[in-house]
């Protein structure tokens, strides 16, 4: 097995949907029911998975536009409304930990890494999922967009999560599934592992990960490696 000790004081920052969680069913039913009631046609889950991972509004206009028909600009507070009401009350129905999730989550909290959620969701809409799939007892911290000072890519938003995990940039792995994950990773010169299970536009091989994985139970023993290869990663900031 794999020395863990590079973990100790590290912070791993995890984005939310597509990495940590399988949100789809729940996102993409709430995106169906907003369209329904405005008359269009729903849309397959698998179609509009890689419209995930840039919020609620970019969701929406999505998925109208998916559909020929334009999100209407003045009506788009009113939908945002509907879609965060309704998808509060159903985003832990269907949604679940990708497998291996909780083991690895556990082995790198024993092992004495800090980590953290750094999403694009709203702080709100997360903290429930995560207490509802018993997810929250894990993370020293969860950021979602609305508590950075700009959201993914930007990398501001990796760097408020890990400081607020208690961790430095210097000493952190950022973990997603997407370009607005590698973006930030990048931004803030941070190793990057990618998941290829998650959701996303450009293929996954395309973003530039250092480290791709195909399962969870790979994650430990990956941010391992990255951590091992620049202990202090001083020389990159």
């Amino acid at each position: 097995m794999t020395d863990l000790t590079a973990l100790a004081g590290a912070t791993i920052a995890f984005d939310l949907d597509g990495t940590l969680v399988d949100s789809a069913p729940d996102l993409i039913g709430t995106l169906n029911v907003i369209l329904q009631q405005e008359g269009i046609a729903p849309l397959p889950v698998e179609e509009a998975r890689p419209f995930i991972g840039h919020g609620a509004r970019r969701l929406i206009e999505r998925g109208f536009a998916a559909q020929g028909h334009p999100a209407p600009a003045e009506r788009m507070p009113e939908l945002f409304e509907r879609f965060i009401a309704h998808y509060n009350d159903h985003s832990a129905d269907l949604t679940r930990p990708f497998p291996g999730t909780i083991a690895a989550l556990q082995t790198m909290k024993d092992a004495g890494a800090r980590l953290a959620v750094c999403t694009n969701k709203l702080t709100g809409l997360s903290t429930p999922i995560l207490e509802r799939l018993d997810l929250a007892r894990f993370f020293d911290a969860v950021v979602g967009a609305d508590l950075a000072p700009a959201p993914k890519p930007d990398a501001r938003h990796l760097i408020c999560a890990v400081e607020a995990a208690g961790g430095r940039i210097e000493r952190a792995v950022m973990v997603g599934d997407a370009s607005t994950d590698a973006g930030a990773a990048r931004a803030a010169r941070t190793p990057l592992i990618l998941v290829s299970f998650g959701y996303t536009e450009i293929p996954v091989a395309e973003l530039g990960a250092d480290i791709l994985v195909d399962h969870f139970d790979e994650m430990p023993n990956a941010c391992v490696q990255l951590l091992s290869a620049c202990p202090a990663q001083s020389e990159r900031l």
